[in-house]
């Protein structure tokens, strides 16, 4: 019986796959052209996968060359003889998966011993392709560690490619796969401290693949995309699922991203005894918010090793700042390249809401030695949660209280920074174990912070606010109740944020108000 993987490539004959035909159409409208070009995408974002399915449908008119670095270690990149030698014994073991895997022949004059430089080497791959429509796809390039080889090996393809016209033979299409933009890998070389510009190289880090046509094709997977891998699984055990339904409430959770779509599937699947609802969606996301995994692993060590990007994605999702969308800006750039943020409408915003919950706990929990010295307490978790329903109006009064006592006008930076935090760093363990919260990013700018609360199935609309006077008080209500209508819901809940230096001697509110149809209840510390 086939299975959800999350881990590897995926195959058709073991797994549960969306059918990513039109993937594989436009990737092969760019190889019939002849180009050259990367695949650089997030880790476990179906990279391996789709160059596998490539390979098994350009077989026909290809012969499809699949090489990968992992593991690799360093040794092939300590010399040009020893990285010549290990990628020709690299593309004689790919010949395994090829239709000429018993053209021995051939096979066997792909390894010359002369060729021992990247010059003999050039001049050896122009024998080899002369006769032969060759597609070259090498994975996981930015393995590659600790010099300038690969940056020359790469130089030579182009320099090939350039010469393909004159007369030159070699690969007609070169795919390199992996997580780094090739145009970036020496920022990134140089970031890890393995990479030391020549002198001559100055400040202009020239691309080594500058050739490289865009790749532009979205390997994200839409909700009619999600819904073919679910028709295989129903086929097979008829659960009565609403297809449609759950691939769309699986994608307002991962946008597509596919390791995220595949975890959120097995988990229901293997863990949640096939409950194929929105509420096992959500039990689903709530495990994935709390395992261990390389990507999330990733994703810390990417944070923490690049500052710019750290502060980008923590105002982003904890000051509430909203960031015009600009590549140019190096902090964007990597954002886009971890997969950790998209363009919507011209705006940055986070990529999906898996990651806006866990990178938000994240900061939460890197951050709470912090504000608890400032002394804000807890409330226990039995005064607010009673029979398995959450009550939020108590858990706002008592935060206001908690607030009341942390505040004082030498706090004001701190909390002018920190207030929403230390609001979230109060509610997550609360919640923690049968309930999450999102950020309405789309919403999210530096006045408002609109958070979904879910909790078994109770569901609860929040929106965070800053202070800035009467009418725009009364402005917030209107917003909040034209929210909750959209939600679906009756009642939501406004926590205002005043920081105003005589803010200590105005008296705190807590009321409930109702506005155009809304129930709203309304607290200001």
């Amino acid at each position: 019986m086939k299975a959800f993987n999350i881990t590897g490539p995926c195959f058709e004959t073991r797994h549960y796959m969306v059918d990513i035909s039109g993937k594989i159409a436009a990737i092969k409208a760019l190889i019939d052209k002849g180009h050259y070009f990367t695949i650089n995408r997030a880790r476990q974002y179906g990279k391996t996968t789709t160059i596998n399915e490539l390979r098994l449908r350009l077989a026909d008119e290809y012969l499809c060359l699949w090489l990968s670095f992992e593991g690799m270690g360093d040794t092939p990149f300590e010399s040009e003889a020893a990285f010549c030698m290990t990628f020709m014994d690299m593309i004689q073991h790919a010949f395994r998966l090829t239709a000429l895997k018993d053209d021995s022949d051939y096979i066997a004059r792909w390894v010359n011993p002369e060729a021992s430089s990247f010059k003999k080497l050039d001049a050896h791959i122009s024998a080899m392709c002369e006769s032969r429509k060759i597609l070259l796809m090498i994975d996981e390039v930015d393995r590659t560690s600790d010099n300038r080889i690969f940056l020359h090996f790469i130089g030579m393809l182009r320099d090939k490619y350039i010469q393909r016209d004159i007369g030159d033979a070699t690969f007609h299409s070169v795919i390199l796969v992996g997580v780094y933009d090739i145009r970036n890998i020496k920022l990134k070389l140089i970031n890890e401290g393995v990479y030391k510009p020549a002198a001559a190289e100055g400040k202009l880090l020239n691309s080594p693949w500058n050739i490289a046509a865009p790749f532009t094709v979205d390997m994200s997977f839409n909700p009619a995309e999600i819904a073919t891998m679910l028709r295989q699984y129903e086929a097979d055990y008829q659960t009565g699922m609403d297809i449609a339904e759950i691939a769309r409430e699986i994608h307002e959770y991962t946008d597509g991203y596919p390791y995220l779509v595949s975890s959120i599937c097995r988990y229901i699947d293997e863990t949640l005894n096939k409950d194929w609802s929105s509420k096992g969606v959500q039990e689903a996301v709530k495990l994935i918010l709390t395992e261990g995994s390389t990507l999330f692993d990733d994703v810390k060590k990417n944070l923490e090793m690049n500052s710019n990007l750290y502060n980008l994605i923590y105002d982003l999702l904890i000051m509430g700042a909203e960031k015009t969308y600009n590549r140019d800006n190096p902090a964007i750039e990597w954002g886009l390249m971890f997969g950790f943020i998209k363009n919507q409408n011209g705006r940055v915003i986070v990529a999906n809401r898996i990651f806006e919950l866990r990178i938000a706990n994240y900061f939460i929990e890197k951050d709470y030695l912090e504000y608890r010295e400032k002394g804000i307490n807890g409330v226990l978790r039995q005064d607010v949660i009673q029979n398995g329903h959450f009550n939020m109006e108590l858990c706002l009064r008592k935060f206001a209280e908690h607030y009341r006592q942390l505040f004082t006008e030498a706090d004001i930076s701190f909390l002018e920074r920190h207030g929403r935090l230390v609001f979230l760093s109060y509610l997550q363990p609360l919640i923690n174990g049968a309930g999450f919260y999102h950020i309405e990013s789309q919403f999210t700018d530096l006045r408002r912070m609109d958070i979904v609360v879910d909790y078994n199935s109770q569901q609860f609309i929040i929106e965070l606010k800053l202070w800035r006077g009467n009418a725009a008080h009364k402005e917030a209500y209107a917003q909040l109740a034209a929210y909750v209508r959209d939600k679906g819901a009756q009642e939501g809940y406004l926590l205002s944020f005043d920081f105003r230096r005589d803010a200590k001697k105005r008296r705190p509110l807590a009321k409930w108000v109702e506005k155009n149809g809304a129930r709203i209840f309304d607290v200001m510390p």
